[in-house]
C-alpha cells in the first residue's frame, strides 16, 4: 500500500498510524534548543556552591576549636588570633592540645608548625598557577590550606583554578573564624568548661582526619608503630614530645624507603 503525501513538508502521514505531533523537543523558530543547557553550563556556579559547601563544614568545625581552645586556658582573644593568624586547623588542634594536656608553648607551637609545614609544599604547587605579586601574593599565601589546593588543582582551566582558590579561601577565612569566635564565646559562658569533656575532641578529631589513610598495609604498620612509641615515651617526657620524636621517626622511614 503506497504511502499518502501530506500538503505539508514537515510531516508524512501513513494510513492505519496517527498523525505525527511533532518532537516535543523541539525549539520554537528562531531559538536555539541548546540554550539552556548553555545557561546552566556556567562552571563558576558548581565551584561557588561546592566552595561554600566546605565553608560551612569547616565554620561548624572551627565551632570545636573556638570551645577546646578555651577549654585549654586561652582567651578569647588569643583564640580568635590562633584562627586568624594561623588559620590551618591541624595545627591549630595540635597547639591547644599540647597546651591543653600540660604542655609547653615551646611544643605545641613545634608540633603545630611540623603539621603546618605541608602547605609550604602546597605554595611550591600553586605559585605558578596563581600568578600573584606583592599583597595579593601574601594574601594568598594565607589562604594556602588542604581545601583551596584542592579546589584548584582540580580544575583543568587555569582562570578557574585561580577562581576556585580565591572563592574558597575567602569563604572558608570568614566562617572558619566566625566559627571560632562563636565556640569560644559559648565556652566562656560556663565556669568550668573542662567540665564538658571538650579535652577529648583534638585525639577524635585527629582519629577521624587519620581514618580514610589507613587502607594499605603500609600506612595502618606506621600508624600503629607511631602509637607504640609515643605510648611508650610517654611518661617520660614533656607533653607534645611524643608526636615530635614519632614525626622525626616516620620522617627518617619516609627517607629511607625512596628510591635511589
Amino acid at each position: 500500500m503506497a504511502a499518502t503525501r501530506c500538503i505539508t513538508s514537515s510531516q508524512i502521514t501513513i494510513p492505519g498510524m496517527p498523525p505525527d505531533k511533532g518532537s516535543t523537543t523541539s525549539a520554537p523558530a528562531g531559538m536555539s534548543s541548546d540554550r539552556p543547557a548553555t545557561r546552566s553550563a556556567d562552571p563558576r556556579r558548581g565551584i561557588v556552591r561546592d566552595a561554600l559547601g566546605i565553608a560551612i563544614a569547616s565554620g561548624a568545625y572551627a565551632i570545636s576549636f573556638g570551645a577546646i581552645s578555651t577549654a585549654a586556658g586561652l582567651s578569647i582573644l588569643q583564640t580568635c588570633f590562633l584562627s586568624a593568624v594561623m588559620f590551618t586547623g591541624a595545627s591549630q588542634f595540635a597547639l591547644v592540645g599540647v597546651i591543653g594536656a600540660g604542655g609547653g608553648v615551646w611544643a605545641g607551637t613545634a608540633a603545630a608548625a611540623l603539621l603546618g609545614s605541608r602547605n609550604a609544599l602546597y605554595g611550591l604547587r600553586l605559585a605558578s598557577l596563581l600568578e600573584v605579586r606583592g599583597l595579593r601574593r601574601a594574601m594568598a599565601a594565607q589562604f594556602v590550606i588542604d581545601e583551596t589546593t584542592a579546589m584548584a588543582i582540580a580544575r583543568d582551566d587555569p582562570r578557574l583554578s585561580r577562581f576556585a582558590f580565591w572563592v574558597t579561601g575567602i569563604a572558608l577565612f570568614v566562617l572558619w573564624n566566625l566559627g571560632t569566635l562563636a565556640g569560644a564565646l559559648a565556652t566562656h559562658a560556663f565556669s568550668n568548661p573542662k567540665a564538658l569533656g571538650l579535652d577529648a575532641a583534638p585525639p577524635a578529631a585527629f582519629l577521624a582526619l587519620l581514618a580514610p589513610r589507613l587502607r594499605a598495609r603500609e600506612p595502618l604498620a606506621i600508624a600503629l608503630a607511631a602509637g607504640v612509641v609515643a605510648t611508650a615515651v610517654l611518661p617520660f617526657v614533656p607533653a607534645g614530645v611524643p608526636l615530635l620524636l614519632v614525626a622525626v621517626l616516620v620522617s627518617v622511614y619516609g627517607v629511607l624507603r625512596m628510591p635511589r
